[in-house]
């Protein structure tokens, strides 16, 4: 589905750590997919990413918009910052509109994100052009704090907390998807910038209780460049962390 571009846009962690470092060290890439519920288009995406999450290796996101919403299903994962967040990334891209399902691939370039075996072979194509991630970035868990390590580098970067929640099902009772039920991972919920990074490496620490709590399971770090107004753009680093609930 296409959208044309409009105007603007504590629980204390009694949860063990599972990080799933993978060898997040350097990911193959990062994968921001654009869906919504209320899209036609969208199940075969919201598959694939479930392909990618669990195949580990790179960083894959899920941001649900609100755009489609007017077809007659409200998406319960949607939020207008993820809206936004298309949008911005639709001036960096030079296009005149947003669209979904749509996998920005770091921060670099974007294809229809239904195929997942395409969504990494463009990962591949950017790593093999020198445009794949090369700042390392890890983040990890020390006691009530979340530790995050940036590498040594050049030029400079906004460091960008991506929430998360790792899984959920949703039966779409209304719009175009009406009787579906459907896998969602990764479906991010908040978007924070907490620093910049000048080039050198650099330590922060955040607390840690965010991940847990009000159905957060874990957050990816994006060490990410912004364009002249701010919009995302180039994605140097990154690396996920999940925290798995154990009852």
């Amino acid at each position: 589905m296409i959208l044309r571009m409009a105007s603007g846009l504590a629980l204390s962690l009694t949860i063990a750590f599972a990080a799933r470092a993978d060898d997040m060290a350097m990911p193959k890439g990062v994968v921001e997919l654009f869906t919504s519920q209320g899209c036609a288009s969208c199940p075969p995406a919201d598959a694939a990413l479930q392909t990618l999450v669990r195949k580990g290796g790179m960083v894959a996101l899920s941001y649900h918009v609100d755009y489609w919403n007017y077809l007659g299903w409200a998406d319960t994962l949607a939020t207008p910052e993820n809206t936004a967040r298309q949008y911005a990334y639709a001036r960096t891209l030079g296009r005149s509109g947003v669209y979904t399902p749509q996998a920005v691939v770091n921060g670099r370039d974007h294809l229809k994100g239904t195929d997942a075996l395409m969504i990494e072979g463009k990962l591949d194509t950017l790593r093999a052009r020198g445009q794949g991630l090369t700042i390392p970035v890890h983040a990890g868990r020390r006691g009530d704090e979340l530790a995050i390590n940036i590498g040594a580098g050049s030029g400079k970067a906004d460091v960008v907390v991506v929430y998360f929640r790792k899984q959920q099902t949703v039966e779409v009772l209304k719009g175009e998807n009406t009787g579906k039920t459907i896998e969602y991972w990764n479906s991010v919920i908040d978007v924070q910038t907490v620093g910049m990074w000048h080039g050198e490496a650099l330590e922060l620490v955040l607390p840690a209780k965010r991940i847990g709590a009000e159905g957060v399971d874990g957050c990816a770090v994006l060490l990410q460049t912004s364009g002249p107004q701010g919009e995302p753009s180039v994605i140097l680093g990154a690396t996920i962390l999940t925290a798995d609930a154990k009852s």
